[in-house]
């Protein structure tokens, strides 16, 4: 008996299809951790007024956003360190953004993320750069031996503060000096000059609030105080210091500051 063969119909499965489908679901599935959401959440916390409100706002809508910002961000560029723990730095960053929340400006077109991506990306920076500037400052002396000479010489030199007896001095000297510059003042003849002497009346009254001091510091701040260039201010520094030996020369008083 002849046997009868019957067609079985393939099913056919679109490869490109499927794929198309997992991915759009992927893309489902996936969240932007600093989208529109978190953008309208900031401009909705700066709109309240209720400091309660504004709280709720933030720790539900938007710290997290911060967090994962400041964590991309320290990670991706290399930000901690061995001083100070990823956490810590995180923790401080973000609380850097919070308090600058109300400084957005929505108005201006800017995305949030795109600003707060440079707030905190440059306070990373900062911070960076101050913690590289302690550690070349600081020397430890865990392992003393193992320093360079220049090293330990600086260390067994250095003293916090001069003594009692060099404070007084230094004092005194302060207070006599200004009235000096005082005297010469009244000498000067020309503008540079009166410049001149007024920039180091300056800089004498508030030295205690310069960072460095160095002799071309000095000349620097002199440059700022009295707008004059480097030749005008040698020439009338010059001719104070003539004022300056004839004064302290014909006062016994100040005979010490002759130099």
């Amino acid at each position: 008996m002849p046997v009868k063969r019957v067609k079985v119909k393939k099913k056919v499965v679109n490869n490109d299809h499927e794929s198309d489908l997992k991915q759009v679901k992927k893309t489902k599935k996936k969240k932007v951790y600093f989208g529109k959401d978190t953008h309208d959440s900031i401009v909705d916390y700066q709109n309240k007024d209720e400091r309660e409100i504004k709280n709720e706002i933030y720790c539900a809508r938007i710290k997290p956003s911060f967090e994962k910002l400041v964590e991309n961000l320290i990670f991706i560029h290399g930000f901690a360190s061995s001083e100070i723990h990823s956490k810590e730095l995180k923790s401080d960053c973000v609380s850097f953004l919070y308090e600058t929340l109300e400084k957005f400006d929505p108005s201006k077109g800017t995305k949030a993320f795109s600003y707060f991506n440079v707030v905190a990306k440059n306070w990373l920076i900062i911070q960076s750069k101050k913690r590289y500037k302690r550690k070349i400052r600081h020397v430890s002396l865990a392992n003393f031996n193992e320093l360079k000479s220049s090293d330990k010489i600086e260390i067994e030199t250095y003293k916090m503060i001069p003594s009692q007896e060099k404070l007084m001095i230094i004092n005194e000297n302060k207070e006599m000096l200004i009235p000096l510059l005082e005297k010469i003042k009244v000498k000067v003849s020309n503008e540079n000059e009166k410049s001149c002497i007024n920039a180091i009346i300056t800089l004498f009254t508030k030295i205690e609030e310069l960072d460095f001091l160095n002799k071309r510091a000095v000349f620097v701040y002199l440059r700022e105080l009295s707008d004059l260039n480097p030749k005008q201010l040698s020439v009338a520094m010059s001719n104070i210091r003539k004022y300056y030996r004839e004064i302290v020369k014909n006062d016994d008083n100040l005979n010490f500051f002759l130099f």
